[in-house]
Parts: C-alpha cells; sequence; structure tokens
C-alpha cells in the first residue's frame, strides 16, 4: 500500500498507484456527503429527529437510552456518537449526521484495506471507486441518524482485520486484539440485529484463524469483550417487562398479520429489487427491468465466489495459516451475504414493502469484494490473453458485467445529484419555517401527526413540545412519554396538520361551528389551528 521514503532524517509513506487513485475516489465520495450533509439531503424525518432528541438528551446529561424511545431492539450509538457534537453546536442536522460522515469514511478505508490484502491492489481501488458513488437509497443508509448500519459495517472490517492479522502473525498485541474484536461483536449485537450474520460468520473465521489459542487467556477476553459491549442490552433486558424483552419486539415489527406472501413473491423483492437498492443502481422509487439484472446473477456470483474461495483454500493446503486466512475471510463474507438475503427474503416484508425495505440489505456492501472478485478475475485473465476461446468469451462478459454494474451506479449517483434533491431541499425548507414561525409566535404546545412531531421539536430545540395524533385524532406512536405529558397538561395547545390531510378534515369537523373563530395560520404547508378550548376527543 505504501513505500518508506527518507526526507530530512524522516520517514515518511509513499502510497503507490492504486492507493492514491483509492484515496482521490474515498476523497471524492466523503466530499459528495458532505455536501448532501450540509444540504440536509436526503430529507430529515421524525425516525431521525428522535436519535437527535436522545442525543440532546444525552449531552445535556438528562438520559442514558439504551435503545429508541418507545423500542426495545434498536441500539443508540449513534446518539452517544452525536451526543458531544449536539451538545456544543446545537440540534442540526448537519451536526447530527457528522460522526455518520465519518464512519463512512472509516468504511471506505477498512474495506479499501482488507479487499487489497484478500484480492489485489487494483481491484480494492476498483470496489472504494464503486462504494464512493451512491444515489438516495445508499447514501440515505449511510448518512441518516436511524440506527445500526453505518456503524456496524466497520465494525464488521476491523473484526476480518483483526482475524486476518492474528492468523498472519502480523499483530502484536494478540490478546488485546482479541478483546477488542469481542468488544466489537458485543457493540454491533446491541446497535443492530441486522448484523448477526455476519457477527456469526466472522466468529467462525476467528476460530479458525487462533484455534487452540482461546481455550485460554484468549478465550476468556473474547467473552469478556462481548459482555462488555452488549452488557446495556442484556441489562435492560433484564429489567424489562413481559412481552418487552428484545426479542418478542423485534419478532413482532419483523412479521405482518395476514396470510403469507408465496416465496416468488418474497424472491422477487428480495432479489430483483432489494439487491439492485442496496447496491445503488436504482432510483429510491424502484428499479426498471433493466437494472434488475444484478439481482439475477447476484446468487450466482456469491456461489462463484464461494467454489474459488474453497480451491483456493484446498490449494494452500500445506502452507503456514497466513496464507490461507484469505480464502477464509472471503468465505465469511459469502456466507454473510447469503445468510443476511434469506433471512430478508423468509419475512413478508420482502414481498409487502420491497421498496420500504431494501435498506435491510444494506449491509450486502460488506460482500462487495467478494461478490465481484471472480467477474474481476476471469475478465483480468482473459485481457492478458492467457485463456481459450471459452475463456475470452467468458472474460469479455466478466468485463462488460463490470462496466454495467458501474454505469449503472454512475448514472443513478448523477441522476440524484443534479434532480433528485430538490424535493428534499424543499421539504427541508418547509419544516424549517413552520420551526421559525411556532418557534418564534406559538403555540409551543401542539399536537400533530408522527412525521411531523419530533423533527418540529428536533427543529425547535424542543422550544415547542409536540404530541403524536393519528389521522382520527386519537393518540399515536409518542416514543417520548415526557412531551405528550407536557402538551397534555397545555390548557390551549395548538394542532398542526398538513393543509386539507384527514387530519385537517377531522379536526375542522370536530371544532364545527367554532372553526371559522378559530385562529388558523399556513405556513410551509401546514395549517397551525390555535382554538380557544382544546380539542380532545379521546378523553
Amino acid at each position: 500500500m505504501s513505500h518508506p521514503e527518507q526526507h530530512g532524517g524522516r520517514w515518511r509513506p509513499r502510497l503507490d498507484r492504486p492507493a492514491l487513485v483509492a484515496l482521490l475516489f474515498g476523497l471524492a465520495g466523503v466530499v459528495y456527503r458532505l455536501v448532501l450533509t450540509l444540504y440536509t439531503v436526503p430529507v430529515s424525518n421524525s425516525d431521525e429527529a428522535t436519535f437527535g432528541l436522545a442525543a440532546l438528551h444525552i449531552g445535556q446529561g438528562r438520559e442514558r437510552p439504551v435503545f429508541l424511545y418507545g423500542q426495545h431492539y434498536m441500539g443508540m450509538l449513534e446518539s452517544y456518537l452525536a451526543a458531544p457534537l449536539v451538545a456544543v453546536a446545537g440540534p442540526s442536522w448537519p451536526v447530527l449526521r457528522l460522526p455518520m460522515l465519518a464512519l463512512y469514511a472509516l468504511f471506505l478505508y477498512l474495506i479499501y484495506r482488507l479487499t487489497r490484502r484478500l484480492c489485489a491492489p487494483w481491484f480494492a481501488t476498483f470496489v472504494v471507486g464503486l462504494l464512493a458513488l451512491g444515489g438516495e437509497r445508499v447514501v440515505r443508509d449511510q448518512l441518516t441518524v436511524v440506527g445500526g448500519r453505518p456503524e456496524v459495517k466497520p465494525a464488521v472490517l476491523l473484526m476480518l482485520l483483526i482475524t486476518v492479522g492474528l492468523a498472519a502473525g502480523t499483530v502484536r498485541r494478540r490478546r488485546l486484539a482479541v478483546a477488542l474484536f469481542g468488544l466489537l461483536v458485543g457493540l454491533a449485537a446491541w446497535s443492530d440485529w441486522l448484523i448477526l450474520p455476519y457477527l456469526a460468520v466472522a466468529g467462525l473465521a476467528l476460530v479458525w484463524a487462533l484455534r487452540r489459542d482461546l481455550l485460554g487467556w484468549s478465550g476468556l477476553l473474547l467473552v469478556a469483550g462481548v459482555v462488555v459491549g452488549v452488557a446495556p442490552m442484556v441489562l435492560d433486558n433484564l429489567r424489562a417487562g413481559p412481552g418487552e424483552d428484545s426479542l418478542t419486539v423485534f419478532r413482532e415489527v419483523s412479521t405482518k398479520a395476514g396470510p403469507s406472501p408465496p416465496w416468488s413473491e418474497r424472491l422477487r423483492g428480495g432479489l430483483l429489487e432489494g439487491v439492485p437498492l442496496a447496491h445503488g443502481l436504482c432510483p429510491v422509487d424502484g428499479c426498471g427491468r433493466w437494472q434488475q439484472w444484478f439481482g439475477v446473477v447476484y446468487p450466482l456470483l456469491l456461489l462463484v465466489a464461494a467454489v474459488l474461495a474453497v480451491l483456493a483454500y484446498r490449494r494452500a493446503a500445506a502452507t503456514p495459516r497466513g496464507e490461507r486466512v484469505g480464502p477464509v475471510v472471503q468465505l465469511a463474507l459469502v456466507a454473510g451475504a447469503a445468510l443476511t438475503l434469506v433471512s430478508y427474503v423468509r419475512t413478508p416484508l420482502a414481498a409487502t414493502s420491497p421498496l420500504d425495505n431494501a435498506r435491510y440489505l444494506s449491509v450486502l456492501q460488506l460482500s462487495l469484494p467478494a461478490a465481484l472478485w471472480p467477474l474481476w478475475v476471469v475478465a483480468l485473465t482473459a485481457w492478458r490473453g492467457t485463456s481459450s476461446v471459452l475463456g475470452r468469451f467468458t472474460g469479455a462478459l466478466s468485463a462488460a458485467l463490470l462496466v454495467a454494474l458501474t454505469a449503472t451506479t454512475l448514472v443513478v449517483t448523477v441522476l440524484f445529484a443534479a434532480t433528485g434533491t430538490a424535493a428534499s431541499r424543499t421539504e427541508e425548507r418547509q419544516a424549517r419555517e413552520l420551526a421559525a414561525a411556532l418557534r418564534a409566535d406559538g403555540p409551543h404546545e401542539v399536537y400533530g401527526d408522527y412525521w411531523t412531531c419530533n423533527r418540529l421539536i428536533f427543529n425547535t430545540d424542543e422550544t415547542v413540545v409536540c404530541g403524536v395524533l393519528d389521522g382520527d385524532l386519537s393518540p399515536g406512536q409518542n416514543r417520548y412519554r415526557p412531551y405528550w405529558q407536557q402538551v397534555g397538561r397545555a390548557a390551549r395547545p395548538g394542532y398542526v396538520v398538513e393543509v386539507d390531510s384527514p387530519m385537517d378534515r377531522r379536526l375542522r369537523r370536530l371544532l364545527a361551528d367554532r372553526a371559522d373563530a378559530t385562529p388558523v395560520r399556513e405556513v410551509g404547508g401546514y395549517r397551525v389551528y390555535h382554538p380557544e378550548a382544546p380539542v380532545r376527543p379521546w378523553r
């Protein structure tokens, strides 16, 4: 990756050409996402605001949440990372998202290091170039603070690099590295359960690398690291009431009432929609048929990658363990992707709402090097002219697939950057206008729908407090109960509803003859009602 050069008695690393190009790709990807972050693109929402409010409470020393307010399975590591920045700079979306940008940069660095170690320098550069691109679906998973995915991907990559270093004997403090591996496992499991397949295969790779060493102090330190990392989740579950433990809640949100969709619909939603969306080949509103090809070939690529890894391991059977760790880690990446994909298509969500739930496959980016490596090898072999006629044809096809993947991702990225950000910026401006109006002129205790409330509270730094109502004006999903209670105590609460929404029409019917006398103003696509007497039909 680098070569030392001496300058005035000091040694400085000099990047080789693949590393330099990868650095430029990585910087382009970070700058691109920094610009989006400064403009709050993708648009914020109340889910993200809940994490932001938790960061605000953590920074002020008011709360120490283990799980997302109102849930018992989504860890709050992202809120703890953002808490110092929010405490210093105050609540704002760019400040909240800056740690996610840093995690993305770390992800690029680690996947370059791992891919270069397992495969080849220029292939690692190619992978970084692909991951530097990103349409709305991809950058939403990377930049928005909605729990889990931005932090667990670097954690898995670091675990695999630790495994490679331990097997190759390049890690000096081996026991400390094993303890760090365990801590990362615990933190990732607490943060997001979607990463469990990758944690399992990474753990198996570590067992292969260390074997008997885990029977001694290394094994104890590994367990200790896991326990420390997962301790917040365990302690919270021990205090949870019946039906409120993480496993029960996770099962409830992962299932859908009613008849189970057929496997054909699940496979279609998971492969033809989910896989291309997760890899940035489609706009956020869905994949065209010309973009679904990657979902068709993806399982085949994983199968070929597994076969190549097994063959490489068998060829290196008589070599030291450090020479065989590469195929083992590649198999782990393939197995992690396969298990993640199988887990996803088993759920009804893959068929009933593939566009909304494709975010659950964003961790497949971890296995992108393993999936694309066979295409790179075949294309490179044909380019060098060392294959048969059939080999040259296969190489040309492999090169065409790599070019198609790159071109499609680039087109989706350019279209999003050029035309796909306007709607987000408009919605964000309207949300800020609403927050500024209520913050200046009141009312400061209001009711609204779920997607309005917590974003409004975050935008006003809790100057305005909002209670969540459903469309029929019954109590809704109030994640942080003190807000609901504060609005409930207000003598004259206001109501913030989207213009001509079901909630707007329902509220006017309840106000009846008072509707014309009730102070109403329109701000940023919302109507703000402030009746003399509160309207609380649920009481």
